[in-house]
């Protein structure tokens, strides 16, 4: 088995977008558009975000995003598997990354909204230590979501 390797990278590579759209068409399965809350390429690729990419043998298999928000938050973003390379703890690797960034950076909270119908998301997120919560940042509150906090300070 070929080893995987999380790095941050830029998300307006080719290889990179196409992973995006299949993670915005997967969304868009499972929760109405209107409750579908899409960074774009270009908006991934601003300064607030960092992106992180899994690879394999090259090849991006799934990614996921630390967002800086005001007051200490950061917000775990744009997580994604694809249906291949699922159940391998790779999304785990990736928000343990993302959460390694927040503390470097000083930040005091993670925060996150997922869909109602992800529950492999809720695994990942439970077993890293967040905990659900009600709305967080500006998301509106709807049967679609659910959300997510992990405390950073000691």
């Amino acid at each position: 088995m070929v080893a995987i390797v999380v790095s941050i990278e830029s998300p307006l590579q080719d290889d990179v977008r196409a992973l995006i759209a299949e993670l915005n068409a997967t969304l868009l399965e499972l929760t109405p558009p209107e409750f579908v809350f899409h960074m774009t390429a270009e908006q991934m690729a601003g300064a607030d975000t960092t992106v992180f990419i899994a690879r394999e043998d090259g090849q991006a298999v799934a990614c996921g995003a630390l967002k800086r928000h005001a007051g200490g938050i950061g917000e775990v973003k744009r997580m994604y598997t694809r249906p291949s390379h699922r159940g391998r703890k790779i999304g785990a690797m990736i928000v343990e990354q993302v959460e390694v960034l927040a503390r470097c950076e000083g930040l005091r909270r993670l925060v996150l909204e997922t869909g109602d119908r992800h529950p492999a998301a809720w695994t990942v997120y439970e077993r890293a230590g967040f905990t659900r919560c009600g709305p967080v940042l500006d998301y509106p509150d709807s049967k679609w979501s659910v959300f997510y906090e992990k405390s950073l300070a000691e």
